[in-house]
């Protein structure tokens, strides 16, 4: 039961530490508006690439060891 609690205090700091990591600052401007020009958006870097191929590899040892194990 304890080790339950700590997976669940693990999962739910980390899904919770996105919200303030990515949080912008609400800066006015000189009329008080908060709304302004926006920043150009980031393009999508090409390393989604080896995000993919790790994210295969990594299916495919976590498949290789379950079925190891059963």
């Amino acid at each position: 039961m304890r080790q339950n609690l700590y997976k669940l205090y693990f999962l739910s700091f980390f899904l919770l530490i996105d919200f303030m990591a990515f949080a912008q600052p609400g800066d006015d401007d000189e009329n008080g508006d908060l709304e302004g020009d926006d920043p150009a958006p980031a393009p999508i870097n090409g390393k989604l690439i080896w995000l993919a191929i790790v994210g295969i590899l990594f299916a495919y040892y976590s498949y290789k060891k379950s079925r190891k194990i059963a």
